[in-house]
């Protein structure tokens, strides 16, 4: 194991995601425990810590480490959750979920990033995940309800169809508005007809297929 990545990666943790009011320790612990370097592309693994979004291919990107530690501190993923992951990209975050929960539901439009995740996945231990190719926008449907939903892609607008997916005292993690200033919200549902939301911070994602702002016609 390189000695650049371990003071990289500590780096990372105390001068980037602690900053950034990232305390949980389990979240911290999880940070330090999964292999960030393993899940960039190959030409990018000395800037598997830096404080930037990493291309992946398909003109998506794995999000900063910032973002990642408080998607996760929000979320409060339990051992006893079930988790529904929107968007698998490198199959990083799906780790950490995986690590902090019982069980961990992926989805990613690309079958190549897809195979590519399952197989840092499988490297890494870790058995108590799955990820499927699938839309998810308009065509997926797990035919379930989870404790965690996160998602890892913009959307203008929350779709209706992810808050179904949320079961009673569930948290949904997602990035939403109109590009380049979006707000980070969880929502949490606490009962069939009844969510709340909480504002986070603002940042900003690329959007999910098919969850992009409608486009404005000009006269």
């Amino acid at each position: 194991m390189s000695l650049d990545f371990e003071r990289a990666r500590f780096n990372m943790i105390e001068q980037q995601v602690r900053p950034w009011e990232v305390l949980d320790q389990r979240v911290l612990g999880v940070l330090r425990d999964v292999r960030r370097e393993d899940f960039v592309p190959p030409r990018h693994r000395r800037l598997a810590f830096a404080d930037v979004e990493l291309p992946i291919g398909h003109g998506e990107s794995m999000m900063k480490p910032i973002v990642e530690g408080r998607m996760l501190q929000a979320l409060a993923v339990e051992p006893t959750d079930t988790v529904l992951e929107i968007g698998t990209g490198s199959g990083f975050v799906t780790a950490c979920l995986a690590r902090l929960g019982c069980e961990v539901w992926s989805v990613e439009q690309h079958a190549d990033l897809a195979e590519a995740a399952r197989q840092r996945l499988k490297a890494a231990g870790l058995t108590n995940v799955s990820v499927e190719v699938a839309e998810a926008v308009r065509g997926f449907d797990p035919g379930r309800r989870f404790d965690v939903i996160a998602v890892t892609g913009a959307v203008h607008r929350i779709p209706p169809r992810f808050l179904d997916w949320l079961d009673v005292g569930g948290r949904l993690f997602v990035v939403r508005g109109a590009s380049p200033v979006q707000e980070a919200v969880l929502v949490t549902r606490l009962g069939a007809d009844r969510v709340i939301e909480d504002s986070l911070f603002e940042t900003h994602l690329r959007y999910l297929a098919h969850a992009e702002p409608p486009r404005a016609f000009a006269l």
